[in-house]
This record gives C-alpha cells, structure tokens and sequence, in this order.
C-alpha cells in the first residue's frame, strides 16, 4: 500500500493523457465488433498497448487481448469487454454508430460506453502508473480486452480462470457506473420451454392438438411470476416475494439491495408442416434475472411448477440453455447460460481501494460532465443492473472483484450510444490511486456478502 501518494500529479497525467484516449476509443468504434467477430477490434488494441510500451502484449486462444506491465508475481486485472451489440435498427441512429462524432464532452458510437470506454480508461491508466512509477512492489497489472460478453458473460474469464490459469488478487471491472463504485449485482439465467403437440390439417383443427395454445397458456403463467404480488390468496406469486423475508429469511436484505429478480419471455419459435396446419410445437426463451436468495435450481423448478406447465404435463420440458459458439479465433469454450449473483461486502479491502481513491481524487459524491449529472445522484457505492463478467470473476471463482467504468448504463444497448470523455480521464485517475491504495493486509478470506452457488454439472 502507498500512502504518499501525489494526488494532483495522477490527475495532471490522466488529463493529458485525454486526446489520446478520445482518440482510440474512436478507433475502436471504427471497428465493428459483435460477439464472435472481434478480431479487428482486438488487433486496433493489441496495436495501442505495443505503442504505449506495454511490457508484454499477448491474445490468448479464445481471442482475448491481454496487456502486462510489471513484474510482479501477484496480478492485479483491470477488465473491459471488447464486443459490443449489434445497432438494431439504423434509422434510430442520427449518425453512423461507427463513424460517429465527438464535441467537448462526448463521443457518439456504438461501444462507447459498452464497454470499449472502459477499455480505453484501463490502458492508458497502466500506462500512467508506468510513466509515474506507479506499479505496486511485488505486482503485475493485468488489462484484459476480453470477448463475447454481450453472448455470454463471463465466460472469457472461465477461459481465463481454467485454460490461461491466471488467478488475479483482485479485479476491476470497466462497466459503466454512472459515476459510482459497484460491490455486485443480479444474476441471470436463460430458460428454455418446449412444448410438444399434434399437427393435423387447419380445416379441422379439432383433430390436432395445437402446441402454441398450449404455449399461450403458459406465457400468461411466466407473465403473471413477473408482475404479480405475493399476497398470501395469490395463486402464482410473484418474484417479488423474494424482498420478503417469509420466503427468503437468510437473504431478503441483500436482495433488497441488489433488487428483487425479474422474468420476461425474450424468444418464441415453433414448428408446424404448413401454414395450412396445426403446430406440432411451440418454444420459448425466458430471461431470468436472479437476486439473493434465488438458485439456478430453483429457478428452473418455479417454471416448472407453474399451473399450466403442469397442467400439460410430459407435454413440457423446462432446461437450461448452453452455451457453444466459436470466438473469432474459432476456439470453442461450452458453458451453461447461468451466471451466478454476487455482492462484495462494502468493507472488502479491494472496494476500499476504489472507494479511497475517489475521495481523495475527487471526493465522496459521483461526479461527471454537466450533462451526465441527472444519472449520478446516488450513494457513491451501489451497484448495476445488468451483469458483467463479475459472473464468472466472482460469482463462480470468488476472485474479488468490483466495479468503475466510464460512461452509464441507460446507454449500454441503446441507439445514440454516447459516452463522455472527462469519465474516461476520471476512471483512469482512480484505476492508478486505487492499485496503490489497496491494502493486502485488510484482505480476508471471504469478501462476499452473498454468492450463488454453482449447478450440478461438470462445467468449470
């Protein structure tokens, strides 16, 4: 831990180094970079840490970019996801999403701030504490570009974890914040219902048995677990009975603070012979999002105890989606879609380091531009909605990990996708304060609040 700390000097450097992080957070925008299709992207970064003098720069096989600096046997990793969604409909775009522009306090483009502004933020922060001597005795600092997150959270770190064998100290993550330090989050699984039936001819549909109105009745079902209330005459109680502590004692408090879990129908399909026939069957995807208290079991089992999945009986079957496809480099990493909550206690040594850092760079409240301010007035310390690749970090490996990134969530998937540059500078001040700020000696064995547990199969 260094306590001499010059404060204004980490803030002088990151502000000098603005342009420059402008400038390739643009060059990464240039390159379209879905899940699956991140070469390009990768190589724009691979080529950025080589001009920065990073002291290693490696892509491991499943394609993610990975940038040394020290020497040190303990690491310290500062992660960004390098891929980004697609731009769904263009005509909701006032610009070209990978053309895009800057003015004074923003830059326009798809990634800017999911999640490549994190990226950006992470680079230049390792190199500022190499330019200041900043590396901390004893370690390496970590800056990982990892790929297909927005796929499959979490799983570039499985990659990570389990084949590369790099186990960090601790881990930040670049997520947009909105300004804030962030100990966890909801988790999430994607469900998948199959319902079969019996196809006939659509001139008599009395001798067939249709799978989509089977599926309709079961879609009111998942609709009602959603919105419903827990009152005790309610037939299908809603998810928010897990805020309750009669139905989740251990954990009602920290499901409180991550919010209560959510589900929603995302996908449906079907199967029929003709448009002149009855479908022979019907499926859909549910998102799942899981706070404290909830299990990837029992989850699967609240569908499956849903009144028309069992009103249909060996007609319906409840799994759990994997996950198989390639990464740019064509390697192939399989996974369950299940990604484990997490939440860090506040006291943890690593959050404390985020949180030091801020205050003695820029004080205890969230700060931003002007026009960002509307989205950060909240505790300093909280947590995302979404989920991150603190999924696999912490919530499968207990690595600990939290979170401080550019840019905010509302605009993460949105078109119009801006970030802003002074959190660019910000986050890479406080990446630099914070690696020197940590105290290893107030580090404990468990930092988790609360942890999901893993399933029962054999994937790592």
């Amino acid at each position: 831990m260094n306590t001499n700390l010059n404060y204004d000097q980490i803030k002088a450097a990151a502000a000098a180094y603005g342009k420059d992080m402008t400038a390739f957070l643009r060059a990464m925008i240039s390159h379209p970079s879905e899940s699956c299709e991140e070469k390009e992207v990768a190589a724009c970064i691979k080529a950025e840490m080589e001009k920065l003098n990073f002291d290693k720069v490696e892509v491991d096989g499943l394609g993610n970019v990975i940038g040394w600096m020290g020497d040190g046997d303990k690491i310290i990793a500062i992660d960004s996801h390098i891929d980004t969604v697609g731009v769904g409909n263009i005509d909701n775009w006032t610009a070209d999403p990978y053309k895009g522009y800057e003015d004074d306090e923003i830059i326009y483009g798809r990634g800017g701030s999911d999640q490549e502004g994190g990226m950006a933020s992470a680079v230049y922060g390792a190199k500022i504490m190499k330019d200041l001597g900043l590396i901390p005795e004893g370690y390496k600092i970590m800056v990982v570009g990892s790929v297909q997150e927005e796929d499959c959270d979490g799983m570039c770190w499985q990659y990570i974890y389990n084949k590369d064998k790099i186990v960090p100290e601790f881990v930040i993550s670049t997520e947009p914040t909105d300004g804030g330090i962030y100990r966890g989050h909801r988790g999430r699984m994607e469900i998948r219902v199959d319902v079969k039936g019996v196809s006939c001819h659509g001139s008599a549909p009395e001798r067939g048995d249709n799978a989509i109105y089977k599926m309709a009745d079961i879609l009111q079902d998942v609709r009602a677990l959603n919105e419903n209330d827990a009152e005790e005459g309610t037939e299908i109680k809603g998810l928010v009975k897990m805020l309750d502590p009669k139905y989740n004692p251990d954990h009602y408090e920290d499901a409180r603070f991550l919010g209560r879990g959510t589900c929603t129908t995302s996908q449906i399909f079907y199967t029929s012979p003709s448009r002149c026939a009855v479908a022979d069957s019907c499926s859909i995807s549910i998102d799942r999002r899981m706070t404290a208290g909830e299990t990837w079991d029992s989850c699967l089992q609240e569908i499956r105890d849903l009144p028309n999945v069992k009103k249909y009986g060996d007609d319906v079957k409840v799994s759990m989606y994997m996950y198989d496809r390639p990464s740019w480099t064509g390697e192939v990493y399989e996974t369950e879609c299940y990604f484990p909550t997490w939440i860090n206690k506040e006291s943890a040594a690593h959050v404390q380091a985020l949180v030091d850092a801020h205050k003695a760079l820029y004080g205890d409240e969230r700060i931003g531009a002007e026009s960002a301010m509307h989205l950060r007035h909240r505790p300093l310390t909280d947590k995302w909605t979404f989920s991150t690749n603190g999924v696999a970090i912490q919530g499968r490996y207990g690595i600990p990990c939290v979170g401080f990134g550019p840019g905010a969530e509302s605009q993460a998937h949105a078109p119009n996708e801006i970030t802003w540059k002074q959190d660019l500078v910000t986050c890479a001040a406080v990446y630099v304060a914070a690696v020197n700020l940590y105290d290893e000696s107030k580090k404990t064995d468990d930092v988790a609040q609360f942890r999901a547990g893993k399933t029962n199969n054999d994937i790592l």
